[in-house]
């Protein structure tokens, strides 16, 4: 059997040989069917959930438990109706305990994956039509529209300003711009594949088409669901320890009930009467002082056993649960809460868990000056310092026309929910430079009214940035570009200073293209903006025409800021012995800078990649794991192989 492809290493031509598929027509009806048929519906498929009998049966397989039914046996065997009763009492109350918090979780992790595309838009038969997304089949090529859930794994091959939110596979809330026409290597990690679509992320932005490579348990996110439901769940140390301690109590009180019943009767027993009538004669003359004897023993060993211990660890447990509950986690089991206790590392995702997952410009820079900025994501509060010296933006007026150019070009919108809570409508990059401006008092209802837009050239992926034309306040008109610098930067002659076009300089070029890579290497992500006078406002806004000959005003540098929480709690972790591990999805220098920020990555701490994983064995990933505080780019199936080789390190 040949090895799967890696669709994403291949062209879009190759990509629709495999698959045998036509861009033009897609797939008969008929060989949809046949297709179907060979490959199963594409849904996720479930492992059965534990019904209540299985639950209730789960509940009884602690040695302790066993030990406690057992005793009530006896216990109503030899007469003793009332503590047979409260053994059993014990026993089932908290068999039901049990039942009840375990089959709580269990429908509240169900709901969670009931998030699913019901219908795909396909070509078939050379029309566009709509399918329930179960009967989707490799070789399908699927419509890709704003809003749309990707409902099986795709290699794209049209794309025009495709955004995809791959955060349920990735972590990383940041939008991926798709690009259909590329071809990347094999050992590509997920969050870097961009002429790919997988099953469950959500279409942000743009449209595309895609043929389907992969479905149901085949997906990027059905080999999750695989790993998930395969994975044999290990006891925990309570109840490896409560095992212990069951079996101790059981042979102990088997060893103490044999001693003292071999002890009395010895000591009861006459030998001159056995040598006199033979030992059966004697056996039947004292039956009764036996079984008496054997009464004895037994109810000692019943007294030993400890009843009331299971109800008092499963009522200590669920009150533990209660506590977590209130505090926003949810417990699948009830030991798992005294695992919380005996962790030793916390692995950690970074957006939206050590970060706030809203985007949020912290540096400006224009010529000859650079402003760090303050606040709590998109709060429109602030303060502007230069290295530590409060300074007024307004004063500045390069650092307003950059504030200014960035609104205009952005589409972005800040607005307040039901709850007074202010909230991003649209990309979080820009809104997180609309919240910047609003800081310095610079609103877009403002900025609109004296600038309206007239005309905009709108953003792809390969140009990677966007332009919009204005009417100027003196008559005139003016065109503002935004974008990635490597794409802005070469197409500006000169930079904006003390409200004059100066010519960009190669050294000049050469400080900015320093400090844009200094702002990488910060984990900052970095986007310039600039400006170009226009005549008149071309009827047909053409890039080529628009994007030349532009004067740079500077660059804005974001990033998704640290929960001012985050610090103090790893290193309270730190002091009780619990180390952090951060594993995301994002970029190492991003990560990085986010690590060192919290206080989470020590002198000496190493950060890998997904790409270092895949080179690594098991054995060498354990050896070096310990030395390892930040994990980048790493995909699912990383992550299970990074928790196994913390544990085996213990």
């Amino acid at each position: 059997m040949s090895p799967k492809p890696t669709w994403h290493s291949l062209d879009i031509a190759a990509t629709v040989s495999r698959l045998t598929t036509d861009l033009q027509t897609g797939l008969s009806s008929a060989e949809a069917r046949a297709r179907l048929e060979r490959h199963g519906p594409n849904e996720l498929a479930e492992r059965p959930r534990p019904g209540f009998w299985q639950l209730l049966l789960a509940q009884f397989d602690s040695f302790v438990v066993i030990i406690l039914i057992v005793s009530a046996v006896i216990s109503l065997l030899l007469g003793e109706d009332i503590e047979a009763a409260a053994i059993m009492a014990i026993v089932v109350l908290n068999a039901i305990l049990g039942v009840v918090q375990e089959s709580k979780a269990e429908e509240a992790l169900a709901a969670l994956k009931k998030m699913s595309a019901p219908e795909a838009h396909v070509l078939r038969d050379g029309h566009r039509i709509t399918v329930p997304a179960r009967e989707l089949v490799p070789g399908d090529i699927v419509f890709l529209e704003a809003g749309n859930y990707v409902p099986a794994d795709l290699r794209l091959v049209e794309s025009v300003n495709l955004k995809i939110d791959e955060a349920s596979l990735t972590g990383e809330s940041v939008p991926v711009e798709k690009i259909a026409g590329v071809v990347l290597a094999e050992d590509v990690p997920i969050g870097d594949r961009v002429n790919s679509a997988f099953m469950g992320t959500t279409v942000t932005y743009g449209r595309g088409k895609g043929v389907v490579v992969a479905t149901g348990m085949e997906t990027q996110i059905g080999l999750i669901a695989e790993m998930i439901q395969s994975y044999e769940e290990e006891p925990t140390p309570l109840q490896v320890r409560l095992d212990q301690l069951g079996r101790w109590l059981g042979w102990g009180s088997l060893a103490i009930c044999g001693i003292v019943f071999l002890d009395a009767l010895i000591q009861d027993t006459d030998l001159t009467i056995i040598a006199a009538q033979g030992l059966g004669a004697y056996l039947t003359q004292t039956k009764e002082q036996i079984v008496d004897l054997f009464i004895v023993a037994v109810s000692l060993a019943i007294a030993a056993v400890p009843e009331g211990l299971p109800a008092v660890v499963t009522i200590c447990l669920a009150l533990g649960m209660r506590e977590m509950v209130k505090r926003h986690a949810l417990i699948r089991r009830l030991p798992a809460v005294e695992t919380l206790g005996s962790a030793t590392v916390i692995c950690s995702d970074k957006t939206g868990t050590l970060t706030q997952n809203e985007m949020m410009v912290v540096r400006l820079y224009v010529a000859n000056l650079r402003l760090d900025v303050t606040g709590q994501g998109y709060r429109p509060e602030g303060e502007f310092t230069n290295y530590g010296t409060p300074f007024d933006p307004r004063e500045n007026g390069e650092m307003m026309a950059l504030l200014t150019g960035s609104v205009l070009c952005s589409d972005a919108l800040l607005e307040t929910d039901d709850e007074g809570q202010f909230r991003i409508v649209g990309d979080p990059t820009e809104g997180a430079m609309v919240v910047a401006a609003a800081k310095a008092g610079l609103t877009r209802a403002e900025l609109e009214a004296r600038f309206p837009r007239l005309a905009e050239v709108p953003f792809d992926s390969e140009r990677k940035r966007m332009s919009t034309i204005h009417k100027a306040e003196d008559g005139g008109y003016i065109a503002y570009v935004k974008g990635a610098p490597d794409m802005v930067l070469p197409l500006c002659h000169s930079i904006l200073e003390d409200g004059k076009d100066v010519p960009l300089t190669p050294a000049r070029r050469q400080h900015i293209e320093n400090t844009i890579r200094d702002m990488g290497r910060e984990g900052l992500r970095v986007l310039a903006v600039a400006y170009r006078h226009l005549d008149a406002v071309p009827d047909r806004p053409d890039a080529d025409l628009v994007e030349r000959d532009l004067t740079l005003i500077g660059l804005t540098a974001m990033i998704d800021p640290a929960r001012p929480e985050v610090r103090p709690a790893v290193e309270k972790a730190r002091r009780a012995g619990i180390r952090t591990v951060m594993i995301t999805g994002d970029y190492p220098d991003t990560a990085r800078a986010v690590a060192q920020e919290i206080g989470l990555l020590r002198p000496g701490g190493e950060v890998l990649t997904g790409t270092d994983l895949n080179d690594m064995s098991d054995t060498e990933l354990i050896e070096r794991i310990e030395d390892v505080d930040v994990f980048a780019r790493v995909s699912p199936q990383h992550k299970v192989r990074i928790v196994e080789a913390l544990k085996a390190r213990g």
